[in-house]
């Protein structure tokens, strides 16, 4: 699709200026052809927004997206860009992906995997915070097991807000062979990553399925405590027997986790996971990751962006974290504001125990460490601004000229021709020829001091130039005309010069 419309060239450079950070490339071809934040590579299917997510540059990954970029788009192994930054623990990514809404369920083609196994699998627990977001309500969590339980005893029939069994579904998702991202960050010795779940109801006794796994040697039918025997770390073992894993559990080779453990040679998790162990359990408080404001923080930022106002140097109600934008976010119960790009980093970076300043996974405020449970809009924040799509193959500059859109009177010209983008060379807006057809070639915008260039002059040039290629052409077939005829009589003199030459040479022999 790329090469029939000629994007296949500068494709392929936003590509490699998405992989390698470089935001004035991506910025100049992007201002010159918005499309060309949904170029695939040819067999791959890889979008710029995976090469961008992939290596972290959040600044090009947002880029993308406010220029038409499809947040969901799959390559060929039917993996998104959120499952690329996952893997690579690029949280800010994740981050701006979210606020695009972006599809978190989504499983890739080869084995299943969710964005939530990626990041479980390489340890990221600030991703794996972030991914269920939407899952956690922004309110204690005893509150909301109370009232659906509450809900369920009265016969309620209205459907609650705060739906346990989505996170659930979402958290115990199997990948291929029925391992879930518990299984993973057991196996791989990930603590924060195990406890993190297991606050999230992941299931401690899910198990692989019987008809095969991709870990054979541990065999199917594996529970995550078989898993975290095999990767050998005690507080993973010790957590999960906490949260009510059988050392009893036998898996499809009648193999205990304790066989498992001895198999492997981790002869320390022998103490503790004999079927017969009266080792002390420690007891573990609720994962330091928990971030329940970050739902609804998150719902403002989607609504309102992260592009706050800009507060002046007297106003009051500049932020006291960054002291740079306005405040447009409350935190509920201590009433202190910050600005939303704040409050958001604040919820998805906190990871303070949450017993010494609130109930489970409230983040203490900045200002007074009172436990925040949740963020409220303040009144008067504006919408975001929506981005119009462009056309195909047109520059930036010929498609927003200020004075074609509306005329400005004099006194706002001279600020206006400040602002506008038109002012700088065409040739940096466009680098590379960006025709929506091959055979059709568009002029650049060269309309920088006044109006474009009616239609009729357009004409004119074309047939003045189209009688200066004829005339050209006229006076190249005189000129070769010319020269064929001197060719011949140099060549005529030639022969006679050698007869004469051949005459005089047997005159003299003779």
């Amino acid at each position: 699709m790329g090469n029939s419309f000629g994007c296949s060239a500068s494709g392929e450079r936003l590509v490699s200026a998405a992989r390698d950070g470089d935001l004035v490339e991506a910025k100049m071809l992007l201002d010159c052809n918005p499309c060309l934040a949904k170029y695939s590579t040819f067999g791959g299917l890889n979008s710029p927004l995976h090469f961008a997510a992939a290596k972290g540059h959040n600044e090009i990954v947002a880029l993308l997206l406010d220029n038409g970029a499809d947040v969901n788009s799959r390559n060929y192994c039917g993996q998104t860009a959120l499952m690329q930054a996952c893997r690579y623990g690029h949280w800010e990514v994740v981050q701006t992906l979210l606020l695009f809404r972006c599809n978190v369920t989504r499983a890739d083609y080869l084995s299943g995997r969710t964005a939530l196994h990626f990041a479980a699998v390489n340890g990221h627990v600030r991703c794996i915070r972030l991914v269920v977001a939407d899952f956690v309500p922004s309110a204690p969590f005893e509150a909301k097991i109370n009232q659906v339980e509450g809900d369920r005893e009265n016969g309620s029939g209205v459907k609650n807000k705060y739906d346990q069994s989505a996170l659930s579904k979402f958290v115990n998702k199997a990948a291929d062979g029925g391992i879930t991202a518990l299984h993973m960050a057991a196996l791989n010795g990930y603590f924060d990553c195990v406890q993190l779940l297991l606050d999230l109801h992941a299931n401690v006794s899910a198990v692989t399925f019987h008809y095969g796994t991709s870990m054979d040697l541990i065999g199917a039918g594996s529970t995550p405590l078989h898993y975290a025997a095999c990767g050998g770390n005690l507080k993973c073992c010790q957590i999960l027997i906490a949260r009510g894993a059988s050392r009893m559990s036998l898996n499809c080779n009648s193999w205990l986790p304790l066989d498992v453990a001895r198999m492997w040679g981790r002869h320390w998790l022998e103490p503790l996971l004999t079927p017969n162990s009266d080792a002390a359990i420690p007891r573990f408080p609720p994962s330091s990751y928990l971030s329940l404001p970050l739902l609804s923080v998150l719902n403002v930022a989607r609504e309102f962006g992260l592009q706050s106002s800009t507060a002046s140097s007297d106003d009051a109600d500049t932020c006291a974290v960054c002291l740079e934008r306005a405040c447009s976010v409350a935190a509920e119960g201590c009433h202190h504001e910050l600005c939303v790009r704040c409050a958001l980093y604040l919820c998805s970076t906190s990871n303070f125990p949450s017993e010494i300043v609130g109930p489970s996974g409230s983040i203490p405020c900045p200002l007074c460490r009172h436990g925040i449970v949740s963020f409220v809009k303040l009144p008067g924040s504006s919408v975001r601004d929506i981005k119009l799509p462009l056309s195909l193959g047109l520059c930036t500059p010929c498609m927003l000229h200020t004075r074609d859109v509306e005329r400005q009177s004099p006194a706002s010209a001279p600020e206006i021709r400040k602002n506008r983008v038109a002012s700088v060379s065409s040739d940096m807006f466009c680098p590379v020829t960006c025709s929506p057809f091959p055979s059709v070639a568009i002029p650049l915008c060269t309309c920088n001091d006044g109006p474009c260039p009616s239609l009729n002059l357009e004409r004119k040039k074309r047939k003045m130039n189209l009688l200066d290629v004829l005339k050209h052409h006229q006076w190249t077939r005189i000129k070769w005309k010319g020269q064929r005829e001197w060719r011949e009589q140099a060549v005529q003199a030639c022969s006679g010069a050698e007869e004469a030459a051949v005459e005089s040479t047997s005159a003299i022999q003779k």
